[in-house]
């Protein structure tokens, strides 16, 4: 007669297939929410870099203008959404203060918004007359 031995049979019982699955599973949707946070984050990184950039050239346009083309009395210049080329969902704000920080001088804040102003990029430079 002969003895067959379980122990024996190579594979997988289904018990540990199931287990398998599940641990494959547990960690793609672990990867699946990573990937999500992660591509919000590169979105965000991208309107903040662009908002900064609209900013930035702001300050250098006023720099060009110099002192003398500036306003001379405080005044605020707003460009709304939909106003800036090709960057429709951005507002940018202009505030020129004059005699601020002191006499002579001119402070100048430019302020970018999006999201429905949700969120901005304040960027600051005092002029001086040469």
């Amino acid at each position: 007669m002969k003895i067959i031995r379980l122990g024996n049979n190579k594979g997988f019982t289904l018990l540990e297939i199931l287990i398998a699955i599940t641990v494959f599973s547990v960690g793609l949707l672990g990867m699946a929410t990573l990937t999500a946070v992660i591509i919000r984050g590169n979105l965000a990184s991208e309107k903040l870099t662009t908002a900064t950039t609209l900013a930035q050239d702001q300050v250098e346009k006023i720099i060009g203008v110099g002192y003398s083309g500036t306003p001379t009395s405080d005044t605020t210049t707003t460009e709304d959404y939909n106003s800036i080329t090709n960057y429709s969902s951005y507002k940018r704000v202009t505030f020129t203060q004059v005699d601020n920080p002191a006499e002579g001088m001119k402070k100048i804040t430019i302020s970018v918004y999006w999201d429905s102003d949700a969120h901005s990029v304040v960027l600051r430079t005092i002029l001086v007359p040469k």
